[in-house]
C-alpha cells in the first residue's frame, strides 16, 4: 500500500531518484539520525562513507525537493541519502504535524523572546555564544571587519580561512579532512559578497583575485576527490564578477587581468569566462581583451589556451576572418584544420569559400593515406549535393588507392554506386587488390583485404579463390565455410575440422563456446553429405578425450552433442 504524506510518497522518492538510488537507500534507514522536523524543511545526518547533511523540502503540494552534501547530492541528484531521509519520514508520518507545528511555535517563541530583550541583554546573550562557538565567533568578527571597511582585517581573515595548516598532516589535507577546510574556505566568499554589497567592490575585486590564488595554492595540497574545492572556486569567480558590475573597474586593466588569469595556471580551478565580462568591459575593453589575447597567440602559436581564447573572441565578435586565419596560421599535414576552417565559413554562410578550404586540404596533403578521412566524407557529401558525383568517385578512388581498405573500398562503392559506374570501378580496384597481394612483401596483408572486399561483395566463389591463392586469416576461413557450406559441404567441412583441432588443446569457456559452433557447423556438413555416421564417431572420441572438462561436457550435452 503506497504511503504518502504532503507531497512524499514511495513513489514520488523512486521518481526522484531512480530506481538504483532508490534501492541503495533502502539500507540506508538506520544511518540516519538527528532528525529536525521544521516547519517545511526536514533536516537530518546520514552516515554513509562519512556523515552528510541532509535536507528536504516539503513546501510543495505535489512534489519534493532535497539537498545533501555527499558528492553526487553537490551536482545536483536526489541521492540515496535523501531518499533513506524520506523513507524514514514516511514511518513518522502521522507525528508529522505535530512536529511541524512545535517546531513553528518553538521559532516564534524564540523570536518573540529575543525581540523582548533590551540592547544590553541581547549583546550580552550575542558575546556569551561568541565566546563560546568559535567558529560563530570568527564569522561575526569577518562581517564586523567588512562592515567598517576594515580592508586589512579582512584580508587577514581571508587569508585565515584559506589556510591548509590547521588540517593537515604532513603537509596535506586527507580526504576526511577536506570538507571542513573547504566549509571554512567558503566563508570567504561570503565576506567578499558583503563587502560588495557594503559598497566596497573595489577593495572586493582586490581580494577576490587574491582569494583565487590562495585557493589555487592550496588545492595541491588537499584531497579534493569530491570537488568542493572546484565549487569554491566557481564560487570566487562569481563574486569577482559581481564586484566587477559593482565597481567597474578600468577596462584596459581588467583586460589584462582577464588574459593573464585564462592563460594562467588558476583558470582550470576557478572557470573564469572573459565573456561573462563584455558588459563591464565595453567596446574598448573587449578590443583591448581581443588584442591582448591576440598578442599572447602570436607569443605562443602552439599553446592550446591560447588558440581557444582567441578564437573564442573572434566568434564572439562575428569575426570570422580572425577565426579563418589563426587556423590557417597552423595547418595540419593531415587536412584537419582545412576542414576546421571549411565548417567556420559554413556556419557563416560562406560555402563557396568553404568548399575551396576543404579542396585545398587535399591538394596540400602530401599523403592520401594520412589525410584526415572526415575532409574526404566532406568534400564527397558537397560534390553528391551539387550533382558532382563524378568528383566524388575520383576522389572516392583516390582515397581507397592510397588506403587499400576494406572501408576506404565501400566508400567508393557507394560512390560509385551513386554515380552508376560502379562495375567499372570495381574490376580496377580490385585488379589493384589483386597486384598487390602478388607481391611477396605484402601479399599477406592485401590478400587479406582481398578476401574481405569479394567477401562484402557477396562473391563467395572469387574470395574463396583469393583466399586460396593469396592466404587468409581463421576469422576469414570461417567466414568463407559458413557462406559455402550450403554448396560446398565437404571444402566447408574440410575449413570446420581445420579450425577445430587447436581449441581442442585450449582451455575456457570461450574456447569451449568456439570449438562447440564448429562441432554444430560440422554436424551440418555431415549431414549434407549423408555421413552423419562419421560426426558420430568424431564427437565420440573428442568426449572420451576430454571427459574431465565438466564445463565442455555440459556444453556439448546442451546441444545434443
Amino acid at each position: 500500500m503506497e504511503r504518502s504524506g504532503r507531497g512524499l510518497s514511495e513513489k514520488s522518492l523512486r521518481a526522484l531518484a531512480g530506481a538504483r538510488s532508490f534501492e541503495r537507500g533502502l539500507s540506508y534507514l538506520d544511518a540516519v539520525s538527528g532528525v529536525e522536523v521544521g516547519d517545511a524543511r526536514v533536516t537530518a545526518s546520514v552516515h554513509g562513507t562519512e556523515r552528510y547533511e541532509v535536507e528536504l523540502d516539503l513546501s510543495g503540494a505535489e512534489s519534493v525537493t532535497g539537498e545533501c552534501d555527499c558528492p553526487y547530492g553537490l551536482e545536483g541528484n536526489f541521492c540515496k541519502h535523501l531518499v533513506a531521509l524520506g523513507l524514514t519520514l514516511l514511518t513518522q508520518q502521522e507525528t508529522l504535524p505535530e512536529r511541524r507545528k512545535a517546531a513553528q511555535n518553538r521559532a516564534q517563541g524564540l523570536d518573540a523572546w529575543l525581540s523582548g530583550l533590551s540592547r544590553e541583554d541581547l549583546l550580552a546573550l550575542v558575546r556569551g555564544e561568541i565566546t563560546e562557538d568559535g567558529p560563530l565567533r570568527r564569522r561575526l568578527e569577518l562581517r564586523a571587519a567588512s562592515a567598517r571597511g576594515d580592508l586589512a582585517g579582512v584580508r587577514a581573515r581571508i587569508r585565515e580561512l584559506l589556510d591548509i595548516g590547521p588540517f593537515t598532516e604532513y603537509g596535506y589535507v586527507a580526504y576526511a579532512d577536506a570538507r571542513a577546510y573547504s566549509d571554512q574556505a567558503g566563508q570567504a566568499i561570503s565576506a567578499i559578497t558583503a563587502l560588495t554589497a557594503s559598497g566596497r567592490a573595489a577593495d572586493a575585486i582586490a581580494l577576490a583575485r587574491e582569494a583565487m590564488r590562495l585557493l589555487a595554492d592550496a588545492v595541491e595540497s588537499v584531497d579534493d576527490s569530491d570537488g568542493r574545492l572546484g565549487r569554491l572556486g566557481a564560487g570566487l569567480a562569481d563574486a569577482h564578477l559581481e564586484a566587477c558590475r559593482a565597481a567597474r573597474p578600468d577596462s584596459d586593466e581588467l583586460a589584462r587581468w582577464l588574459v593573464a588569469h585564462v592563460l594562467g595556471d588558476i583558470d582550470d580551478l576557478t572557470g573564469v569566462d572573459p565573456l561573462d565580462y563584455e558588459d563591464v568591459l565595453g567596446e574598448r575593453g573587449m578590443a583591448v581583451l581581443r588584442e591582448l589575447a591576440l598578442g599572447a597567440w602570436r607569443a605562443n602559436r602552439t599553446g592550446w589556451a591560447e588558440k581557444y581564447l582567441v578564437e573564442r573572441l573572434a566568434k564572439a565578435g562575428g569575426d570570422v576572418d580572425a577565426v579563418v586565419a589563426m587556423h590557417a596560421a597552423d595547418l595540419a599535414p593531415s587536412g584537419h584544420t582545412h576542414l576546421v576552417v571549411a565548417g567556420e565559413l559554413d556556419t557563416a554562410g560562406r560555402c563557396e569559400e568553404a568548399l575551396s578550404w576543404a579542396e585545398r586540404g587535399i591538394q596540400d596533403v602530401r599523403d592520401l593515406a594520412a589525410v584526415d578521412t572526415a575532409l574526404v566524407d566532406y568534400l564527397c557529401d558537397r560534390y553528391t549535393r551539387a550533382d558532382r558525383g563524378r568528383e566524388a568517385v575520383v576522389l572516392r578512388r583516390d582515397h581507397f588507392g592510397a588506403r587499400r581498405t576494406l572501408f576506404a573500398y565501400q566508400q567508393l562503392r557507394a560512390a560509385a554506386r551513386a554515380a552508376d559506374c560502379w562495375q567499372t570501378e570495381r574490376v580496377e580496384a580490385l585488379a589493384l587488390l589483386r597486384a598487390d597481394a602478388e607481391r611477396p612483401r605484402e601479399r599477406r596483408q592485401a590478400g587479406s583485404v582481398l578476401v574481405d572486399v569479394l567477401l562484402d561483395d557477396g562473391d563467395t566463389d572469387a574470395a574463396w579463390r583469393a583466399a586460396t591463392d593469396t592466404g587468409a586469416d581463421e576469422r576469414q576461413w570461417l567466414a568463407l565455410a559458413d557462406r559455402a557450406r550450403a554448396d560446398r559441404p565437404a571444402d566447408a567441412l574440410g575449413i570446420y575440422l581445420r579450425l577445430a583441432e587447436p581449441l581442442t588443446r585450449q582451455t575456457g569457456n570461450t574456447v569451449y563456446e568456439q570449438l562447440v559452433s564448429l562441432l554444430l557447423s560440422m554436424r551440418d556438413c555431415h549431414r549434407r553429405l549423408g555421413t552423419q555416421d562419421e560426426c558420430t564417431a568424431y564427437v565420440a572420441a573428442l568426449r572420451t578425450a576430454h571427459r574431465r572438462r565438466r564445463n565442455l561436457m555440459r556444453l556439448m550435452d546442451d546441444h545434443g552433442l
